[in-house]
């Protein structure tokens, strides 16, 4: 499978080839294309985030990092994730197909510390469904049971409290939105049909805005701006509006269309509203053929890791792909991790 992936690659890629913890974002599913699950997220954000690459073997021991009573598990999945400033990953997959991403949310209030629940720091949010989950059934149960509480924490080098919401999709196409508000109440939206998810307002609100525009319900020409909530319309009109594609290589760049699309330009960004800052990133991940795509804004080649190829197994050291000193990459990286000290991940604080 993964020469079939290389070759629609190597097809996509080849004219590219010579030319803090959370963050404003927009993330599309796309799994209605004969050919594979797809899922896009542009990060978005007022500076460099100094993200690196890692591939987390199972069996690794964590604490949620919350403090007194912070939960503690041992992963049943290896993943490959992206770190934002090297204290936490954003954005992930795991060896199941399982796809997470944290965005940006204002809304988000996760509540005073309740000690007799057990924390998790929000650095690990991501990490805490790669780690546990094969489907987004399973992520969505254990919300619904309960019995764990988000602890936020300050952005690095800000007095800012960082806060999010979590997006979740499968390899059987299952998407789930996940947003903590009103004191640590979860907000569980679960069906496939939730493919696109941005950043403010919240998730109902985007629905409930989506519908009155041209061809999503409405009759409101299209927004063109920034905005959080004209990305979320823009997105969701035009991943309905995609031709089947032939192929995988038409596949994948079909969706990338949608997310340039809604990608953000380099603007003057303001770190007061991280939301309308410029996309230095953004990640394609296949969760049909388990391969992970990773482009930046300032090296204009796609590189991409195939989880496959990846030994998991609980012998196996954690490794690093250096995007910050690593140089320009192109391509099938896979076998450029190195074996690193473990991501130290921020605990929480709030």
């Amino acid at each position: 499978m993964m020469t079939r992936v290389l070759a629609a690659l190597a097809l996509i890629l080849v004219p590219f080839a010579g030319s803090n913890i959370a963050a404003a974002c927009s993330r599309v599913l796309w799994g209605a294309n004969d050919q594979a699950v797809l899922v896009g997220r542009n990060m978005d954000w007022y500076e460099d985030m100094r993200s690196d690459l890692w591939a987390f073997p199972r069996g690794i021991a964590r604490s949620g990092l919350a403090g007194d009573n912070s939960v503690q598990w041992t992963s049943k999945y290896g993943s490959v994730a992206a770190s934002v400033y090297g204290v936490g990953t954003a954005d992930g997959m795991n060896e199941k197909g399982l796809v997470a991403n944290l965005l940006w949310l204002a809304e988000a209030d996760y509540g005073p510390r309740d000690p007799k629940l057990p924390g998790l720091s929000i650095s690990l949010w991501v990490q805490y469904a790669l780690d546990n989950f094969a489907t987004v059934a399973e992520a969505v149960a254990a919300v619904e049971r309960g019995g764990l509480q988000l602890v936020s924490a300050r952005l690095p080098g800000e007095t800012r409290i960082a806060t999010v919401h979590l997006s979740l999709a499968d390899a059987s196409g299952d998407s789930a939105i996940i947003e903590i508000v009103e004191g640590g109440k979860a907000s569980v939206h679960h069906d496939r049909a939730y493919t696109v998810m941005t950043n403010s307002p919240r998730f109902e609100q985007q629905l409930a805005n989506m519908k009155t525009f041209e061809g999503l319900g409405g009759k409101t020409p299209l927004p063109g701006t920034s905005d959080a909530a004209d990305r979320f319309v823009r997105a969701a009109y035009y991943v309905g509006s995609l031709n089947k594609p032939r192929d995988l290589r038409e596949a994948y760049a079909s969706l990338l269309s949608v997310m340039r699309n809604v990608s953000q330009p380099f603007v003057t960004a303001t770190p007061e509203k991280p939301e309308a800052s410029h996309t230095i990133w953004r990640t394609l991940a296949d969760a049909t053929h388990r391969v992970y795509f990773f482009e930046s804004s300032l090296r204009p080649n796609i590189i991409w890791v195939d989880l496959d190829a990846i030994d998991f197994a609980d012998t196996r050291p954690v490794r690093k792909l250096d995007l910050v000193n690593g140089g320009d990459l192109v391509g099938d990286v896979t076998a450029s991790f190195a074996p690193s000290p473990s991501l130290s991940f921020m605990p929480g604080d709030r």
